[in-house]
């Protein structure tokens, strides 16, 4: 029940969990300059890097992604400028809130926005449903990867982690696409390393469509440890699952948000209604459901109704 393209992932985790709610082209070229400094936050942007609810291995890798995205990009993301009552927000019963967090591209960059979110719901059977995501759109200047890290916890013992450069690419038609990206970067390495653990199995998604989205290095792992060592989730988070999302994001920061790669302006319209589609079908199948069963159809409708600017600017 995020607004990420990583939302469709868990739609079935919260419709049977909540309880309602009242010739191509291209060539790589020079490196765009991604500043190393911060950059000056409003003081009610900090409500998103709270993560209250979340442990503190998982905030702090949390607060490390979120920050080293915004210092790397540096002034080629414009300020936070959402309502404060989409940047916040709750149901009538406090039993659902949630933290949204957007900050766009100026003209000259090649990121069109990053969406953080964080939410937190109790369930039915007395736990608690957590959920931290970031996403990073780019625009159809570049046909590089956009990145997304989703963490979603059910209880202090079982977590689901998706973590990839989801691919704008055909990958079939574009072998060379294949190799920059995913080959040559050796990231399927990072999702063998996770795979090694006893407490990991794979996790797949019952959407067909969903699986069509992901690249073939994607790391979609369900994780569950014994009930009597719950401090082993924080374990993993901190030793296996931070050093392998540092990788993934360092990865992306240098190939994909930071090197030009020029595209004709047909490759341009093509990939941008290719992107247009994704995003429409993020509100279409999860959020436009999911989001007035958490929130009620009052918070929904002005939250997406937000939302729905943003994707479509």
């Amino acid at each position: 029940a995020v607004p990420l393209s990583s939302a469709k992932f868990h739609t079935s985790i919260l419709t049977q969990s909540l309880p309602s709610s009242s010739s191509r082209s291209f060539s790589v070229g020079k490196r765009f300059c991604c500043s190393s400094s911060s950059t000056s936050m409003e003081h009610h942007e900090s409500k998103f890097k709270e993560f209250p609810y979340a442990s503190v291995p998982h905030r702090e890798l949390m607060v490390e992604l979120v920050s080293t995205v915004e210092n790397r990009l540096g002034e080629s993301l414009l300020p936070c400028t959402l309502p404060s009552h989409v940047q916040y927000f709750e149901n009538e019963s406090a039993t659902a809130h949630a933290s949204l967090y957007v900050r766009s591209g100026n003209s000259s960059s090649q990121v069109d926005f990053i969406l953080g979110s964080w939410v937190h719901c109790n369930l039915p059977t007395g736990g608690a449903l957590n959920i931290t995501s970031l996403s990073v759109y780019l625009r159809p200047s570049t046909d590089a990867p956009n990145f997304l890290i989703e963490v979603i916890q059910s209880s202090p013992t079982t977590l689901i982690l998706i973590l990839d450069l989801p691919p704008r690419k055909d990958l079939v038609q574009h072998p060379d696409y294949l190799k920059t990206f995913y080959e040559e970067t050796q990231l399927d390495k990072q999702r063998q390393l996770l795979e090694k653990l006893p407490e990991v199995k794979p996790y797949f998604s019952s959407s067909l469509y969903i699986r069509a989205l992901v690249s073939p290095s994607a790391i979609l792992v369900s994780i569950e440890t014994d009930p009597s060592q719950a401090i082993r989730i924080d374990e993993i988070i901190q030793d296996h699952i931070s050093p392998v999302a540092k990788v993934m994001l360092d990865t992306w920061l240098n190939l994909c948000a930071c090197t030009e790669r020029r595209l004709t302006d047909d490759e341009s319209k093509d990939l941008a209604k290719r992107d247009q589609i994704i995003k429409n079908k993020t509100i279409e199948i999860d959020l436009e459901s999911s989001f007035p069963r958490l929130f009620g159809q009052q918070v929904a409708n002005q939250v997406l109704g937000v939302l729905r600017e943003i994707y479509n600017s």
